[in-house]
């Protein structure tokens, strides 16, 4: 099944798109997922994750560049994100983790030895 279809995506931008354009857009949305979350992607998708592939898929056809924002005095254009091609933002990531099962955010790791116990020691000073 895929995570998201040419309907979808012509339903939510509200423009005509071609066919090219929408598999472009789901090859590429479904390639940054499956980098984020690997094989732990089932079909049919995890709640969830439907929802940010369309949102990453709608993003791709309504702002390629990235553009964040853009100025017509002096042509100041600003984007998200330094690096190229589809980015998906902490949010998405932190949602996508959260729907297949993985860890979303820090953790704490306890490397101390079962039998250790901490001590106090208190001492007097004269």
């Amino acid at each position: 099944m895929p995570l998201v279809t040419a309907d979808d995506l012509r339903t939510l931008t509200g423009r005509p798109l071609t066919d090219a354009q929408c598999t472009l857009a789901a090859t590429l949305t479904e390639d940054a997922i499956r980098g984020e979350v690997g094989d732990r992607l089932t079909d049919p998708p995890q709640p969830g994750v439907s929802s940010v592939a369309l949102a990453v898929a709608a993003r791709i056809l309504t702002n390629p560049g990235g553009v964040r924002s853009e100025q017509a005095g002096g042509m100041l254009v600003s984007y998200a994100d330094a690096q190229t091609g589809v980015v998906l933002s902490e949010d998405e990531r932190r949602r996508l983790r959260r729907a297949v099962g993985l860890a979303s955010g820090a953790g704490m790791l306890d490397i101390s030895p079962a039998d250790s116990c901490a001590q106090t020691i208190l001492r007097t000073v004269w």
